[in-house]
């Protein structure tokens, strides 16, 4: 090891599924770097201390996923403009001065996703959730010029308020219309519904699936969700969660390690991703 050593990790509860380590060490070790990334398991209520502490355990930085991407906004010194109008953090740097620094990548991520989808911004689009993912695809669907946004949420009130801060044409729906809010949509699933060690997808959103025209799905672990099953075996066009998360792991290995990622060795890094499956 070098005095250029630099450690990032992952926050979450729970984090035990997270590949974000094997991306990072992929890139490190590609470049040559001297550095590493781990997984920090971090309940809700220890949030604000975990954060506290980074600068004097010599962090560089970290990720935040499932369930600290809005709760990290309170615990920073500063945040982007990404950041501000997501209204959601996946990024926190440590400055030499010891500063919390908020960004947000995950509209990165989900961009590269729906490229994959090639829709224009007269296709309708139904979005299931309303956290911090489901902001960034908010925040990217906005960019788009999306002008028909079906918000599929458990809280008509949230949904609302999230089209109305986005500047979003739409309507809000619940679990029990989701069939009707995906018919001729693409549809995205920024939830974690269907994520190993979470809750099972409903039947209702199964079977939205089959009205849908295209299925971006951010879970990762398992892979193959169930979703995705169900829109592969209809025929229609996917974007599975990897592409959002080596997407969105740029933009925070950068900020970590000061330097751009190897992005040309995705197809092998992906192969890495798969076969760890």
């Amino acid at each position: 090891m070098s005095g250029a050593f630099r450690v990032a990790g992952v926050m979450g509860w729970p984090v035990a599924h997270s590949r974000s380590p094997v991306i990072h060490r992929f890139w490190l070790a590609a470049l040559g770097m001297d550095g590493d990334y781990v997984r920090l398991p971090v309940r809700p209520e220890a949030l604000g201390a975990a954060l506290a502490a980074l600068p004097a355990l010599g962090l560089a930085g970290v990720n935040l996923t499932v369930p600290h991407k809005v709760a990290a906004l309170a615990h920073v010194d500063a945040a982007s403009a990404a950041a501000g109008r997501v209204g959601a953090l996946n990024i926190i740097t440590v400055a030499a001065d010891g500063r919390l620094l908020g960004d947000n990548s995950d509209v990165a991520g989900v961009e590269a996703a729906l490229d994959l989808l090639a829709f224009g911004p007269d296709v309708p689009v139904a979005l299931v959730g309303s956290g911090g993912a489901a902001r960034a695809a908010l925040a990217a669907l906005a960019a788009r010029g999306v002008g028909d946004l079906r918000l599929v949420v458990r809280d008509p009130g949230k949904g609302e308020a999230l089209l109305a801060g986005f500047g979003l044409a739409g309507r809000v729906a619940g679990l029990d219309a989701a069939a009707d809010a995906c018919a001729g949509a693409v549809m995205v699933n920024a939830t974690s519904l269907g994520m190993r060690g979470a809750d099972p997808v409903p039947d209702a959103l199964l079977a939205a699936v089959g009205a849908s025209r295209g299925l971006f799905d951010m879970v990762y672990a398992p892979l193959e969700t169930p979703l995705l099953a169900a829109a592969r075996a209809r025929g229609l066009p996917v974007a599975d969660g990897l592409v959002m998360l080596i997407g969105q792991a740029a933009g925070a290995f950068a900020a970590f390690y000061g330097c751009a990622p190897p992005r040309a060795r995705d197809a092998e890094l992906r192969a890495l991703l798969t076969a760890a499956a």
